[in-house]
């Protein structure tokens, strides 16, 4: 038998006041392209180019911030989740090597390709 506490399979309920452990910054780059956040971080929308607007549902375990409208804080107690959810964001719209734009994280370099020459 274990001599720690178990924890509760599924969904985890964490005290987001306090400080939170890991975070995941990610810029989104491109005309027109914005994040914002409502309902206190449990919902995520991103205007991307597409049709209609991305709505993303938060896990919990994980917040979600704007501080610009093209910059996006994933913030959580567990690594593995918050990880996974910048990563999921990430896979939206993942950056493209010609011009550059897409969702990236702030850390990430974009090694750009060169364009068709033309004679």
């Amino acid at each position: 038998m274990a001599l720690w506490p178990r924890l509760p399979s599924g969904d985890l309920v964490y005290n987001f006041k306090m400080e939170a452990k890991f975070f995941r910054f990610l810029k989104i780059v491109g005309v027109g392209f914005k994040a914002r956040a409502e309902s206190d971080g449990r919902l995520l929308y991103l205007k991307l180019g597409y049709s209609h607007e991305v709505e993303l549902t938060v896990p919990p375990a994980v917040r979600v911030f704007c501080f610009k409208p093209n910059i996006i804080c994933c913030t959580g107690i567990d690594k593995q989740r918050t990880h996974q959810f910048a990563a999921t964001v990430r896979s939206c719209k993942p950056p493209e090597v010609y011009k550059g734009k897409g969702i990236m994280y702030v850390d990430e370099v974009i090694k750009k390709k060169q364009g068709k020459k033309s004679k």
